[in-house]
């Protein structure tokens, strides 16, 4: 990547730095690495999007992409200096950020749904790639690694905290996205239902809505508290105790009018979710009185 953009040669051959001095002359090759990326960037024009909404245009924002993940840049201009981290995955062997580092659900996330900082939050971020930069580009020794890997520890963890400030501070977004959620599977709840229609998935509701799946999943727990897949789960529930309400119902015909594929599995949710089986609850409506 840095020969084909006309950069110079990385300092060590499992972590490369980029300091863009407001303009990066980039080809538009795409290309994938088996490293992390954290880039920064603050854009002289265009638009940066938050899902599909615009937002904060005058504002920096760092991006986060997983090994593997094409990546493509096209005649990038900053308005300020921006930069890019490149850590290969065994750069991080036999510390203890190799675990960690998946569980920030944000390296998931589509670059469209990238952080957008604050001032007071860029002055941090500077702060902490400053540091790291100073030791990738002094001479090396047995503590340089720590140090890179704690200052990018560091950065890692206020990224999680500000991802959830900015959750927080869209309320409104991320209310609308927990209405459009709800209506999606509304919408699926309408359908002529049959066997061959299957589960709603967490992917499926997430293209809907022009969201990755992650990002999603992450908004709404942040929202409402529960998942993605919880909040699936408690919807196809609430539709089978309305189905099996019904006093001609059938439990298996519930099933897979809901889309579940094997009854067992279908059992256990319902359990998990109201404490007893589908005939328990069924039964229990009888002696109630309450079946139609």
């Amino acid at each position: 990547m840095n020969r084909y953009n006309g950069i110079p040669a990385p300092e060590h051959p499992l972590l490369g730095i980029i300091r863009c001095n407001r303009a990066c002359n980039t080809t538009d090759q795409p290309f994938t690495t088996d490293c992390y990326m954290i880039g920064f960037k603050k854009l002289r024009s265009g638009i940066v999007r938050y899902g599909r909404t615009q937002y904060d245009h005058d504002t920096g924002s760092m991006s986060f992409v997983k090994p593997r993940q094409m990546i493509q840049f096209t005649d990038l201009e900053f308005e300020e200096d921006g930069f890019l981290i490149y850590v290969h995955e065994d750069y991080l062997n036999g510390h203890v950020l190799h675990e960690q580092i998946a569980q920030y659900s944000f390296f998931d996330y589509d670059i469209n749904e990238a952080l957008h900082l604050s001032p007071r939050e860029e002055r941090l971020m500077w702060d902490l790639f400053a540091k790291i930069d100073t030791e990738y580009r002094d001479n090396p020794d047995e503590y340089s690694r720590d140090i890179i890997l704690t200052h990018l520890d560091s950065m890692l963890k206020y990224s999680q905290r500000f991802y959830k400030r900015q959750f927080i501070n869209r309320t409104e977004l991320s209310g609308n996205t927990v209405s459009k959620f709800q209506k999606a599977l509304e919408r699926y709840s309408q359908k002529e239902l049959s066997y061959d229609s299957g589960l709603p998935t967490v992917t499926a509701l997430a293209n809907e809505l022009n969201l990755s799946s992650r990002y999603l999943s992450d908004l709404l727990k942040q929202e409402t508290g529960k998942t993605a897949i919880e909040l699936i789960h408690i919807h196809l529930i609430g539709q089978a105790k309305n189905l099996i309400t019904a006093k001609d119902s059938n439990i298996s015909e519930v099933a897979y009018r809901l889309g579940f594929e094997n009854l067992p599995y279908f059992s256990r949710l319902f359990k998990k979710q109201t404490g007893q089986t589908p005939i328990g609850f069924r039964k229990q409506l009888g002696q109630k009185g309450l079946l139609n």
